[in-house]
């Protein structure tokens, strides 16, 4: 993605959340031409301090238009954090992660897992009959993880026990990101 398009999608995730408040809907003249399906996070922190993440990891709907969705929900609706005030907005950094298809890990026993994880460029989704989890790439690099370490957390994140991850009924998925932020 060229730097004015990830400029004009960070524009467009702000937008999302100013408009919200004012009840109305963003101008999106110029990210029409981004329509491709793709998978998106977009994380709010405040004071270099997380304070909001959601997305889609599977591409189900056009970036423009899960931007605006997942800048609007890590907003309002990240179950986490309370509702964004308008008074914050001004110290909130905003940072997109648009993501490639999550690729399920095939392996034969757990401890193949640590070939099959790069930290730093890999994200995590784990998916069980007992609920899923992800993890964005720069999570890893954020807390020094460990692939093990990694995997915990996903498990975690899932809340599932932090062994979950050897269970090879649980599947685990990576996926690649291209970060940026204001």
């Amino acid at each position: 993605m060229n730097e004015e398009d990830k400029k004009l999608l960070l524009k467009l995730a702000r937008e999302a959340i100013v408009t919200h408040f004012k009840r109305q809907e963003p101008n999106i003249n110029d990210v029409m031409h981004l329509n491709e399906e793709q998978g998106v996070f977009v994380t709010l922190h405040k004071n270099k301090q997380l304070r909001g993440c959601i997305g889609f990891p599977e591409p189900i709907m056009s970036l423009y238009k899960a931007v605006i969705e997942a800048a609007r929900e890590a907003a309002f609706g990240d179950p986490r954090f309370p509702l964004l005030t308008k008074d914050e907005l001004r110290d909130v950094e905003i940072e997109i992660s648009v993501i490639t298809v999550p690729e399920l890990i095939k392996v034969n026993d757990s401890t193949e897992y640590t070939k099959n994880i790069s930290i730093g460029r890999n994200g995590l989704i784990i998916r069980s009959v007992h609920g899923s989890g992800l993890l964005l790439p720069q999570v890893a690099i954020e807390h020094n993880f460990t692939v093990g370490q990694f995997l915990n957390c996903l498990c975690q994140k899932a809340g599932l026990p932090f062994s979950a991850w050897e269970d090879l009924n649980n599947q685990i998925y990576k996926f690649q990101a291209e970060v940026f932020s204001e």
